[in-house]
């Protein structure tokens, strides 16, 4: 595919930089998709990006627009005649439009707004007015929207009329006389439909939607769970305003995962590679001293354990057994409650209830991981170190046993830690990921030697 890619490049430039007349230029450009031409921006030249623009139709620029981020685009605008970049924008889906010119210098910003033609200007205000936050600010004016109570024939007729401005025609949105948001239509089942058919049996009225001014982190899960290709979106007045396409519920999944992946490793976002050196240390350093006081905790402990590591020097080949599962379940429970917190009804009794089953579940992997661990190294020791069964199978048992403690009481803390940053305001998703681990740490040590010293060497003395 990357090969596949770069021939296209290769092909572009090459066509680009020949000498053939824009006619035949043109014609030969409109073969390759609009992402294939996006990507070979960045290659070009100043000079030959205008050049470009100069061949090819608004439309088309348009499009090609729509695949190049918004930071780039707002650059390349700047490159070329403003009324050009206007008209370009006038093409442009109204959400991609408002996060070029969030990048946009103020002057040339109020400049291109006043050249837009009037209908595009009217869209981009009604998105422009929502917070970057808000799940309006993603949608798209780009939606069919027709009255319920038509019949087949006159929907039909409303659709070809409206199709002309408005390309995302596969969902039909039903509006009441007063744009109240009334149900969807697919545009299938028009086409099939009788003319003389009643509209009203084909609407789904049951439709999902969202609201304009929710936050996009509170309605994503909801978006994510219906496989529609768009969803529309309402003013509070239930109105219907514009819909948010599949493509942007894909993109803002990818932006919540890639803002959850860093918050896991405890960071406040997602690092640029041209961010300054001054910033990552302050995202990271608080964190890192933080971890490196609790670190050091961890290691005082072990050292309080000095004397059963003397006298049972084996124990500690199965040390990072015991700490590995303990993390692993810890940030596995840590995912659930993550994802269980995005819904703001939780109740006390629900949380309750996901603390004990995340516990249950630890128990059961920690109770078949510790058979399995109890049977493997107590044959491992017996056979490879030269042990006594008696002796080997005590080891192991006690191992097996670190574990299930473990697992449980981890389970625990990677459900406790996220609810209790919740409950006082603290984005459990940037303060848990660093600290569950290293509790877990804390956890794991004291359990395996505690039991270790109280079983080993307490109670069986095997010492020595």
């Amino acid at each position: 595919m990357e090969n596949k890619t770069q021939d296209y490049q290769s092909e572009i430039l090459a066509i680009i930089r020949g000498n053939t007349s824009p006619g035949v230029m043109r014609n030969k450009l409109e073969d390759y998709h609009e992402n294939d031409l996006a990507d070979v921006f960045s290659e070009l030249t100043a000079a030959e990006r205008r050049k470009v623009c100069r061949i090819l139709n608004l439309d088309m620029l348009s499009d090609i627009f729509e695949y190049i981020d918004e930071k780039q685009a707002a650059e390349y605008l700047d490159e070329m005649d403003v009324r050009k970049a206007a008209g370009i924008l006038s093409g442009m889906e109204t959400d991609a439009v408002v996060d070029v010119l969030r990048m946009t210098p103020k002057e040339k910003k109020v400049l291109l707004i006043e050249l837009m033609d009037d209908e595009a200007r009217k869209d981009m205000a009604i998105i422009a007015s929502f917070d970057e936050e808000e799940i309006g600010s993603k949608m798209t004016t780009n939606c069919i929207m027709i009255r319920e109570n038509l019949t087949v024939k006159q929907a039909m007729s409303s659709l070809i009329g409206q199709a002309a401005k408005n390309d995302n025609i596969s969902t039909i949105f039903m509006v009441t006389e007063d744009s109240t948001f009334y149900g969807a239509l697919d545009l299938k089942d028009l086409i099939i439909a009788r003319q003389d058919a009643c509209l009203e049996d084909l609407i789904v009225t049951s439709y999902p939607y969202v609201y304009g001014n929710e936050l996009i982190d509170d309605c994503i899960e909801k978006l994510k769970d219906y496989s529609e290709n768009s969803i529309p979106v309402l003013d509070n007045d239930n109105k219907l305003l514009g819909v948010i396409t599949s493509q942007s519920i894909v993109e803002l999944v990818d932006d919540e995962m890639g803002e959850d992946y860093a918050m896991f490793a405890g960071l406040t976002a997602e690092e640029d590679l041209k961010e300054p050196l001054r910033e990552s240390l302050k995202k990271r350093l608080p964190w890192l001293l933080v971890l490196l006081g609790l670190g050091m905790v961890v290691s005082s402990v072990v050292g309080v354990f000095e004397t059963v590591v003397s006298q049972l020097t084996i124990i500690m080949c199965f040390q990072s057994l015991i700490l590995d599962m303990a993390g692993n379940v810890g940030t596995q429970s840590l995912a659930v409650t993550i994802r269980v917190l995005m819904d703001e009804s939780l109740t006390g009794k629900q949380k309750a209830e996901l603390v004990w089953k995340e516990m249950t579940i630890g128990f059961s992997n920690g109770l078949i991981l510790g058979t399995l661990s109890f049977i493997v190294i107590g044959l491992y020791i017996a056979l490879f170190k030269g042990k006594t069964f008696m002796f080997a199978y005590a080891v192991s048992g006690c191992i097996g046993i670190a574990l299930v403690v473990a697992m449980v009481i981890s389970g625990a803390v990677g459900t406790c830690i996220p609810l209790f940053f919740k409950k006082i305001n603290i984005d459990p998703a940037v303060a848990s990921g660093p600290l569950i681990t290293t509790i877990n740490d804390l956890v794991a040590v004291v359990t395996y030697y505690g039991l270790s010293w109280i079983f080993l060497i307490e109670m069986l003395h095997l010492a020595g």
